[in-house]
């Protein structure tokens, strides 16, 4: 087991409760959330090591270089081993500068999208080493993804 953290990249909510679920694979290892802050982020990773990113993503140019910033920082700071991210927008920074870096990074399609991707999904696609899909369904437009189950 490498002794880089596991980086591990969402927005709050449902992107956030989707990560935590994987909770019996990550916690045996040392690890880094990036999200939102919002209450239920702060509730659901209290005594974890959090960098809260810049809200809102979507359309706001400014936050996105704010939120570039930060995965540069956090990605030479602490080297992980890999980025995982089920979504949204905060992740296409993490995933870009990390191809880049050349660190691995896995990205979840979320649960609720079976008939098309999310837009996180079809951007973060050029700098994603692994691609999991929630159903069976979502590989029609995920080739080679691996159908891992609900994770909710």
């Amino acid at each position: 087991m490498s002794d880089r953290p596991i980086l591990l990249v969402s927005s709050n909510g449902g992107h956030l409760t989707q990560l935590l679920s994987l909770r019996p694979w990550w916690a045996g290892r040392e690890r880094l959330w990036v999200t939102f802050r919002a209450p239920d982020a702060a509730a659901s990773l209290r005594g974890e090591d959090v960098r809260w990113a810049h809200h809102p993503t979507t359309r706001h140019v400014g936050n996105l270089v704010r939120n570039t910033l930060l995965a540069a920082r956090v990605l030479r700071e602490r080297r992980p081993a890999a980025v995982v991210s089920t979504g949204a927008g905060v992740a296409l920074p993490f995933f870009a500068l990390a191809w880049l870096l050349r660190v691995p990074t896995v990205y979840i399609e979320v649960y609720d999208r079976i008939d098309t991707p999310t837009l996180t999904a079809r951007l973060c696609r050029p700098f994603t080493r692994l691609f999991l899909a929630q159903w069976e369904e979502q590989r029609s437009f995920m080739p080679g993804a691996i159908t891992v189950g609900p994770l909710l």
